[in-house]
């Protein structure tokens, strides 16, 4: 398998977890499951969490072939309306993750901490997608591929943060408000990092040739949007 197909198929299998949780979530609302402790805010309000829940699936999923350079090359169109459908996705994502942390009554553990966290990734998500946005409609395709790559990060931390929670997992705690704050904020930072990474090395390969008609999207841009 060509190495950049590597890339796509990795970030689906880091989705797997949150997708499916997220899938269960949906059909618990949808078949009308016993309401407990756990689920009673989703019952309550369920529109916000199904949002999130339908609106992150696309993005993550659609989303992780926008990281195949072999796709774009041969499809640049394909490209194009991809990005159309992941902005309001993502922005979908983004916003209901706010309105949730803000409005839901969030279980004790997660304490202000972890809702300063799901504020402050949810608004940079947010604003990383409508600047990456900006900027191909200026023709910046490098600033657009780094702020939707920045974006893409933001929105695959759940998928990280199942790994974060795996020491508590192990040993079969529950960790505390600290531990809690400690595994959600690790999985944003991680995915940050790694996405940074990759600008950076990107920014040093040498540019691709000028395209001066026509409106396909150059190779450098990757990501949703």
């Amino acid at each position: 398998m060509n190495r950049s197909r590597l890339v796509p198929y990795g970030l689906i299998a880091l989705s797997f977890v949150p997708v499916v949780a997220g899938a269960f979530r949906v059909t618990e609302l949808a078949s009308g499951a016993p309401v407990d402790d756990a689920n009673a805010r989703f019952f309550a309000q369920p529109l916000p969490v199904v949002l999130h829940i339908i609106g992150a699936t696309v993005y993550c999923l659609v989303g992780a072939f926008q990281f195949d350079a072999a796709l774009r090359r041969r499809r640049s169109r394909w490209h194009r309306v991809a990005g159309r459908v992941l902005i309001p996705c993502g922005l979908a994502v983004a916003l209901t993750g706010i309105w949730m942390a803000v409005f839901y009554d969030l279980p004790p553990v997660d304490g202000l901490g972890v809702m300063a966290l799901r504020l402050v990734f949810g608004g940079a998500m947010a604003l990383a997608i409508v600047w990456g946005f900006v900027c191909v409609r200026r023709r910046d395709f490098t600033a657009h591929r780094a702020w939707m790559m920045r974006a893409y990060a933001i929105g695959l931390a759940a998928g990280t943060q199942a790994f974060t929670h795996l020491p508590w997992l192990v040993s079969g705690n529950v960790p505390d408000e600290r531990g809690r704050f400690v595994a959600m904020a690790a999985g944003w930072l991680i995915n940050l990092a790694v996405a940074e990474w990759f600008i950076r090395r990107s920014r040093r390969r040498p540019a691709p040739a000028r395209v001066t008609a026509g409106p396909p999207v150059p190779a450098s841009s990757t990501l949703p949007g």
